[in-house]
């Protein structure tokens, strides 16, 4: 089970998690063991509320295809049981991603302070010019 909030939670039959041969060297036993985890999570027949749905289908993620189901493919460990662990640990990230809600930015101008001391410094910079003119003519 994923525990996103106190409120809001991933059972386990939600997500399905099926072995599968890794890619890549790995020498005789990249053959024999499956030790990669393909998981699959279905948004639209998942618990959770319309508006996570909502938000992760909008999502312009590889990770998840047209029917808005969520495949990731954790292969990175040589065990089955750290790449059940990484995969359910994306799938957290993935879902805790979209809870985020990110501040509206509002327009502000500058003080005047700010502006009398930009406008002194450009008036500095342009006599030190004017003075650096004067004196190779």
């Amino acid at each position: 089970m994923i525990k996103l909030s106190p409120y809001i939670s991933i059972s386990d039959d939600e997500i399905e998690l099926i072995p599968i041969r890794a890619q890549g060297a790995g020498g005789q036993n990249v053959n024999k063991v499956s030790s990669a985890i393909h998981l699959r999570f279905d948004i639209d027949n998942s618990s959770l509320p319309q508006l996570y749905k909502d938000r992760l289908l909008a999502l312009k993620d590889r990770r998840i295809n047209k029917e808005g189901i969520i495949v990731i493919k954790a292969q990175l460990h040589r065990t089955s049981e750290k790449n059940k662990t990484d995969a359910l640990q994306r799938l957290e990230e993935l879902v805790k991603s979209i809870t985020l809600i990110a501040k509206t930015r509002r327009v502000t101008k500058p003080s005047r302070n700010s502006q009398r001391k930009m406008l002194d410094s450009k008036k500095k910079h342009g006599q030190n010019k004017q003075l650096r003119r004067n004196n190779y003519d």
